[in-house]
């Protein structure tokens, strides 16, 4: 695959267009702006950059990088852990619903394109904690490609339910699977998110494409450097701490009037 088809991969993986359902979902910015924590431009980077820090490094970012390592390898086991330590860490309900529902869209609309089994029309994540499914990948086919048929056995995991298909997971596969390296899939996944909110924040109507801008070109060298710093921490190393997003978070739930699904 040519740098150029990587780049045209990535720009794809991280395009709000592509329809993952992320357009339903602000992760608690929609509860920060209705209890007045953000009020203008500046109020919102400062809260994008805590979640950079807190949540999309140490959690996303590590995510991202050990599926796409495991995904390389061909090693099921290794993505299965990765999905149940993340969906560990994610305490807020609506956090994690919102991660394996677009991991689901993602898992059905992409990789399906490449002719993986195993996702189908009206295919939905029911995540089952006790583990009831074969890990071990087998097929028939004497031609089949042992560093695919781990993909196989994944989207199979998540139909049946017996893994999460946190999208930060998928995500790391599909970026393996089209050719592009970690960082470059860390970097698309941090950006995906981030544009994600913005565009929550700004269809909440508070601020205009001038002002989402300009915060979307200022956590630019945060995203970066958020990257860099996890890009190779182990599995071990994953784990939030971030209170107040957290709190936002679980008080949406409750919350009279949302707009967004978390």
């Amino acid at each position: 695959m040519t740098t150029d088809t990587n780049f045209l991969a990535a720009l794809r993986l991280s395009d709000s267009f592509l329809p993952v359902g992320s357009f339903t979902a602000s992760y608690g910015i929609e509860q920060y702006v209705n209890e007045g924590v953000i009020e203008d431009a500046e109020d919102l980077q400062a809260v994008l950059s805590a979640y950079l820090e807190r949540i999309v490094g140490p959690c996303d970012t590590i995510a991202v990088a050990n599926a796409h390592a495991a995904s390389e390898r061909g090693d099921l086991e290794a993505l299965l852990a990765v999905d149940e330590r993340l969906h560990a860490v994610t305490m807020p309900r609506e956090f994690r619903e919102s991660s394996t529902k677009a991991g689901t869209q993602l898992c059905e609309l992409l990789l399906s394109e490449d002719g993986i089994s195993g996702v189908g029309a009206g295919f939905e994540s029911g995540f089952r904690s006790e583990r009831e499914f074969d890990a071990e990948p087998t097929t028939d086919d004497p031609e089949s490609n042992p560093l695919e048929d781990h993909v196989h056995a994944y989207t199979d995991a998540i139909e049946c339910g017996e893994t999460a298909g946190h999208y930060a997971v998928v995500f790391g596969v599909l970026a393996q699977q089209k050719g592009l390296e970690r960082e470059q899939a860390c970097q698309a996944q941090a950006y995906s998110f981030v544009v994600g909110l913005l565009g929550a924040a700004q269809r909440l109507g508070r601020f205009g494409h001038t002002e989402i801008q300009a915060v979307l070109e200022a956590l630019l060298p945060d995203l970066e450097a958020t990257c860099a710093r996890h890009l190779d921490d182990s599995l071990e190393d994953m784990g939030a701490f971030a209170p107040a997003a957290e709190v936002m978070g679980m008080r949406h739930e409750r919350a009279g009037r949302r707009l967004f699904m978390s």
